[in-house]
């Protein structure tokens, strides 16, 4: 996007800062080792956040609740005494937390700078679509292995990418996190000891954002690296009477060199003043062989809101994975959350979301619905929906729906002259955008914008579109 169309640009490859392709602004702006060597560079607020964990391991709440007459202020004593999780590594609070703490703390010590959003009180106060912070992580087919690095010395290489939101009372902000890869092959110098395109790639992000008072923050996360997945691997569908074996494609899947990487990401969120809004969307369409998302947002205060969206894409032989929790703290806190899981060829994915409301949070009203289509017999999906309600006055549903695509829909399109591919296809692309709605319009692109969102994720759909018929006809449904 051009630097007049967006409020700031911070680009990274491989972790390391390029300053040559970003836009740094006076709400936007990278911080490295240099600028936390003096005490005064980075001011106290900076620092502190910086420093929290995740799943309860920093106690302190990022903000004080009131309940009654107290104040509440430490995480493992709310509810207390008949219902707080405790000390972090009790095995109540165990069994409740998403294992994200020990990556956020590897990511704490081994980050090499920090994309800061910092927003000041009242910027684009009522501005109705304000200009976007692009934050772009981009990775090579290397990870930024040094030349002359064989893998005898390392089986692999990390980055550990950081981001700092807090956005201040007042405020309007639009933020879109964006994880791609960056086709380097014309830099190959042909050596073939070198670490290069064969080194397993560890990703491992976190992702801060921080709600003041009246603050308005809409949060985009595209996870898009790995490339494409082989398609055809479930093979054993039958197309005109003959049996097709896909074990040809399977074969090409096992040996991607993408299936050898990882993809976490924690975003941790934090609403922390009173009638703070929070819209977060995460989109995961990655090739990487193995990922985990951990989405976790805080209401603090009474009158915050929070969406929470989130579409995952799976196929070949990925493992994929979608953690969230949304924690509603103070009274009078709202909350929805909406999830697509899309799942073809012998991948497996699986949906873990949790809402904890606490006894201080009364007159909560939270809704939370998990969706997902099965493209194939081989694939596989697990989906764990979860309340856990302490207060006695609240207004909470939640629900998980699986199932393959309509046959009903499929044959109404069908009848009206649209090919099977298309007609399936046109039915993937019209579940994913609910989601994809959401995000931030100039991110999405216009229809016939060839590198638009929409059509990057039409063409990861159509590599995922069902070939020939159903072994097994009829429709499967869970509730």
């Amino acid at each position: 996007m051009p630097d007049d169309d967006v409020a700031g640009r911070l680009v990274y490859v491989n972790g390391r800062f390029c300053p040559a392709l970003s836009k740094e602004t006076g709400i936007v702006r990278n911080l490295s080792g240099e600028d936390f060597a003096s005490p005064d560079s980075v001011r106290d607020e900076i620092r502190g956040c910086l420093s929290r964990l995740t799943d309860g391991f920093t106690d302190e709440l990022a903000a004080p609740v009131d309940d009654g007459d107290i104040q509440l202020t430490s995480n493992a004593k709310l509810s207390s005494p008949n219902h707080n999780v405790g000390d972090p590594q009790s095995q109540f609070a165990i069994n409740s937390q998403h294992g994200s703490a020990c990556f956020a703390a590897l990511n704490t010590v081994r980050t090499g700078a920090v994309a800061l959003v910092d927003v000041p009180d009242g910027h684009d106060e009522g501005v109705e679509s304000p200009l976007p912070v692009l934050i772009v992580n981009a990775r090579t087919s290397d990870g930024g292995a040094p030349h002359g690095v064989t893998e005898e010395d390392t089986a692999g290489v990390a980055c550990h990418p950081r981001t700092l939101a807090i956005v201040g009372e007042n405020s309007c902000v639009s933020i879109a996190q964006s994880c791609v890869d960056l086709d380097d092959s014309e830099t190959d110098d042909g050596d073939e000891d070198a670490v290069g395109e064969e080194a397993a790639r560890l990703f491992n992000g976190y992702t801060q954002v921080f709600v003041k008072a009246g603050a308005n923050v809409t949060h985009a996360y595209i996870e898009e690296t790995g490339g494409m997945v082989t398609p055809g691997v479930e093979g054993g569908f039958v197309e005109h009477g003959g049996q097709i074996d896909g074990s040809d494609a399977r074969e090409t899947e096992s040996n991607r060199l993408s299936m050898r990487d990882t993809h976490l990401e924690t975003i941790d969120v934090h609403v922390t003043g009173d009638e703070g809004t929070y819209r977060g969307t995460v989109m995961g369409m990655g090739g990487t062989g193995r990922s985990r998302v951990v989405h976790s947002v805080s209401l603090l205060r009474p009158g915050s809101h929070a969406e929470v969206n989130g579409f995952s894409l799976a196929g070949g032989a990925q493992r994929t994975e979608v953690r969230t929790n949304i924690h509603h703290i103070a009274q009078g806190t709202e909350s929805r959350q909406t999830q697509r899981n899309m799942v073809g060829g012998r991948a497996t994915s699986s949906f873990r979301g949790r809402i904890r409301v606490e006894r201080s949070a009364q007159q909560t009203n939270s809704e939370q619905l998990s969706r997902t289509i099965l493209l194939s017999d081989k694939a596989r999906i697990w989906t764990v929906p979860s309340l856990e309600i302490i207060a006695d006055d609240v207004q909470c549903a939640h629900g998980a729906t699986v199932s393959d695509m309509s046959e009903e829909e499929l044959f109404y399109l069908r009848s009206r002259g649209l090919g099977r591919e298309v007609a399936r296809n046109l039915l993937m692309y019209a579940f994913v955008d609910e989601v994809s709605s959401s995000i931030d319009k100039s991110i999405q692109g216009e229809y016939d914008d060839e590198f638009g969102l929409r059509s990057r994720c039409i063409e990861r759909l159509q590599n995922l579109v069902p070939q020939g018929e159903r072994a097994i006809m009829g429709e499967f449904q869970s509730v």
